[in-house]
């Protein structure tokens, strides 16, 4: 079968996960401060982890592409469906900004403009160094513009590769060696314009905090969950009958990069932790210390499931082979590495809060800026016992506000994953990818 049929099932529970969505947002909307900080943490955290695993798989094609690389051309329809994801995540990110333009929340230290005005009292130079490029005008015309551009690239590839299933004999190169030519000017793009937006929608966060690694961190997070979900999707098919010419080879070679990966982001992790630490500088260290100090379970749990877990069950070359066993671990990374984005976010968004409350920034909203339960945190912020709901750990609510993006993007990339036949037909490298057999 190489058309793709959602099924009545599938769709019925996909409904139903986008239902428990919703209905989770809302639950976190009526029970939040009047600046629903809850809530726009989680939708903050849910758009950029999920339109950021669209964006790696548009940019692990043009990576296949320009390598000259055929192992994946059998199941590149999964690629091409996750990397539509970032159309509704452009819409995603579009309305976090405008809410950040329009001050509905107090996600971002730096959105408070009194605080780089000289003649404020709380006046703050590190902020004031910063405004050329943490503002609120750059946040919303460069989301709109870097991702915008990111879509061009994704589509215009997807187009050229569906184009090749009615290329006629030798037309197929010719229609090859246009998508090269969009790939190869997409990937330097790619690369420099992926962490302008990782700073300004992560890390800007923590608005006092840097780090030269933070977006190769990130992105090496995003990355390793599209390869996870690549993985689900194509034993998901594989088990109602599509994708018989994958083989166990080919998901072995997407366990190599999940075993990879999981490593690269582990070493990542490790060298910005260890350079920041060993320079002992108090703005630096003061990100890592928080985490660590008050957040024990998030943080070493992270390093658990995000690298232990992975690395002892895939060390095996067999173990990669076996599609439960790929299958689990993917799963639990995938969660893992949305709890790696919990960790980033979190925490930052808390420590905004506090600010709030003590009375910087929007002084008319001071006391209300800050959800149930941190204004008994902010009392006893010194110590990690204070526990608030939906950010030293993901509740009820998180859970189902992941499970409900998680319908969602499913559900769109399978929907996208319809409109063209699963196996492409004129790929120049399709044969290569037939008969692919790992030594």
């Amino acid at each position: 079968m190489n058309d793709f049929v959602i099924s009545n099932r599938a769709k019925t529970i996909l409904f139903v996960m986008m239902g428990i969505g919703i209905l989770s947002m809302a639950l976190t909307w009526m029970a939040d401060d009047s600046l629903h900080t809850r809530f726009w943490s989680n939708y903050l955290h849910n758009s950029v982890f999920f339109t950021g695993i669209g964006f790696m798989a548009a940019f692990f094609i043009a990576i296949c592409v320009t390598a000259y690389a055929g192992w994946h051309t059998t199941f590149k329809r999964v690629f091409e469906g996750i990397a539509t994801f970032m159309v509704p995540g452009i819409f995603l990110m579009v309305f976090m900004a405008l809410s950040v333009f329009m001050h509905w929340n107090h996600i971002y230290h730096w959105a408070d403009t009194s605080l780089i005005d000289p003649t404020n009292e709380h006046f703050d130079p590190i902020l004031a160094g910063k405004a050329g490029f943490l503002n609120k005008y750059w946040y919303l015309f460069g989301t709109v513009i870097i991702v915008g551009i990111w879509i061009f690239f994704a589509n215009k590839m997807r187009t050229l590769s569906r184009k090749e299933d009615e290329a006629g004999a030798g037309e197929n190169y010719a229609v090859h060696r246009n998508i090269r030519k969009y790939a190869a000017v997409f990937l330097p793009i790619a690369g420099f314009s992926s962490a302008a937006v990782i700073w300004q929608w992560v890390m800007s966060i923590d608005a006092h905090w840097y780090s030269t690694m933070f977006a190769w961190y990130a992105s090496a997070s995003w990355f390793v969950s599209m390869i996870a979900m690549t993985i689900m999707l194509l034993l998901y098919m594989k088990s109602k009958g599509y994708y018989d010419v994958v083989t166990p080879d080919h998901i072995h070679d997407l366990g190599k990069f999940l075993f990879a990966f999981s490593i690269f982001w582990t070493y990542l992790w490790f060298s910005q932790y260890m350079l920041i630490w060993y320079a002992n500088i108090g703005e630096e260290t003061g990100y890592f210390k928080l985490r660590a100090d008050e957040y024990p379970v998030l943080f070493y749990g992270n390093l658990l499931i995000n690298f232990i877990l992975p690395f002892f069950v895939l060390l095996r070359n067999d173990t990669k082979r076996k599609f439960g066993s790929v299958g689990i671990v993917a799963g639990l990374v995938f969660i893992g590495h949305w709890w790696d984005y919990f960790l980033m976010i979190k925490p930052g968004v808390l420590h905004t809060a506090h600010e709030a409350l003590g009375g910087h920034g929007h002084a008319d909203q001071a006391h209300e800026a800050v959800p149930h339960g941190i204004e008994a945190a902010a009392h006893t912020v010194e110590h990690a016992s204070s526990f608030v709901a939906g950010f030293t750990l993901p509740g009820f609510l998180e859970i189902g506000t992941f499970i409900g993006f998680l319908g969602f993007f499913l559900f769109w990339v399978l929907r996208a994953m319809t409109k063209s036949a699963l196996v492409p037909k004129n790929d120049p490298y399709l044969e290569e990818s037939l008969h692919h057999h790992v030594v």
